[in-house]
């Protein structure tokens, strides 16, 4: 038996344990109302399960998972809700365990929310009122929800880690809607004082996106941002290969920036266009202190890059070919366009009202022109210094 069908299997015992809840008298109409085959009342008083689960199993897969949709029209199921959604996520591209352990992790030692009481966020998202126990069935429990066990172990003993309480909520097993409602949710403004929901959901996505997924900003509640789960964009091939060329030079802090500005290129233009700046004044930081020049903090972009354009015989100036003063030229044309697009459209400086305002586009223009002389500046220090080295071995 496969996954999909060990779910509908699921599917059907849920159905017929949910069906067989309501009074005897009710079933019969239920169930025709939610496409079964009509039976008697008798048969249904002699067995509710029985009545229900025969008549499922006598549906194909596609009518069963059609009966779960009508029934939640009329009751609430969280169990059932929960296998539609990983049905419906069957064949989709899935967040793997080892990234939702990951970003569970991001919860030890810590509150789920700064904001907002633990067990009245939890509460948003699980039913736990009506979620069995996971000690349900040991002697002696008193625990008899999960809401019981909740309060018991985090609030009265204190004896639940954050990972075993998430455990128990079934965040490492529920479907990807759920867990990625949670990811909105953990995220939310409202949950979150600012500072801690830009640590998470920076932390977040920098496990998400290897998955193919990313929090992005969906809307803004009086001024901060609500995020929602989206599938990250393919890339073109040159995101790659600025990637590897980035991560090589300096990962923690030049190929993280460069993360950054493809993370909000479409989701925050604004943000992104910001982000691609720092980009090269970091590389140029970088490239200028390993060279054994200095700078000084007030420097701006144009400055820096003109003292690293000196460093690395790329002030057209220098050169007497036409072919290359023109491109060198438009090198350093793109570095003061940058700074110039940043500190006119960008969320670094205030505008007022008239701002214009970015869109997706000028952040893709912007980010994909800064990946590319970043490229370009880094491969060229590379450059000369295997040369060098190659001048002083001989």
């Amino acid at each position: 038996m496969n996954e999909h069908d060990r779910l509908v299997g699921q599917l059907r015992s849920a159905l017929a344990s949910k069906i067989s809840d309501t009074k005897a008298y009710d079933v019969p109409a239920l169930c025709e109302r939610v496409g079964l085959r009509a039976g008697t009342d008798q048969e249904a008083f002699n067995s509710k399960f029985r009545y229900v689960s025969t008549r499922l199993q006598e549906l194909r897969a596609d009518r069963v998972v059609d009966a779960a949709r009508l029934l939640l029209r009329e009751a609430d199921s969280f169990e059932i809700g929960e296998l539609l959604a990983k049905l419906d996520e069957y064949d989709s591209t899935h967040v793997s365990e080892l990234t939702r352990r990951r970003i569970l992790s991001l919860f030890e030692g810590s509150p789920l929310a700064t904001e907002v009481d633990q067990m009245e966020f939890i509460k948003r998202l699980w039913p736990v009122a009506d979620m069995p126990s996971p000690y349900a069935n040991a002697p002696l429990s008193r625990e008899v929800t999960l809401e019981d066990s909740i309060y018991r172990h985090t609030v009265n003993n204190d004896d639940w880690s954050q990972q075993e309480l998430l455990d128990h909520l079934g965040l490492l097993t529920c479907s990807q809607w759920q867990f990625f409602r949670f990811l909105e949710e953990v995220t939310d403004p409202i949950a979150q004082s600012a500072e801690r929901q830009a640590t998470l959901v920076e932390a977040i996505n920098g496990h998400l996106r290897h998955d193919g997924f990313q929090l992005g900003v969906k809307r803004r509640i009086s001024g901060s941002p609500v995020y929602a789960v989206a599938e990250l964009k393919r890339g073109v091939p040159s995101d790659e290969a600025i990637s590897a060329t980035l991560r090589a030079f300096n990962p923690d802090t030049v190929h993280a920036r460069w993360q950054q500005a493809l993370d909000r290129r479409s989701s925050d233009p604004e943000g992104a266009i910001t982000v691609a700046r720092t980009l090269l004044e970091d590389v140029c930081k970088w490239i200028i202190h390993e060279a054994g020049e200095t700078y000084a903090e007030k420097d701006d972009l144009p400055v820096l890059y003109k003292k690293l354009a000196g460093i690395l015989n790329l002030a057209p100036d220098l050169h007497t070919e036409t072919i290359f003063k023109q491109i060198l030229g438009s090198c350093q044309s793109i570095v003061e366009s940058l700074g110039a697009l940043r500190n006119k459209i960008s969320d670094a400086h205030s505008g007022g009202p008239l701002r214009v305002k970015p869109s997706a586009r000028h952040a893709e223009l912007a980010v994909n022109l800064a990946g590319t002389m970043a490229t370009f500046l880094v491969s060229t220090w590379r450059f000369r210094q295997e040369t060098q080295s190659v001048v002083k071995a001989s």
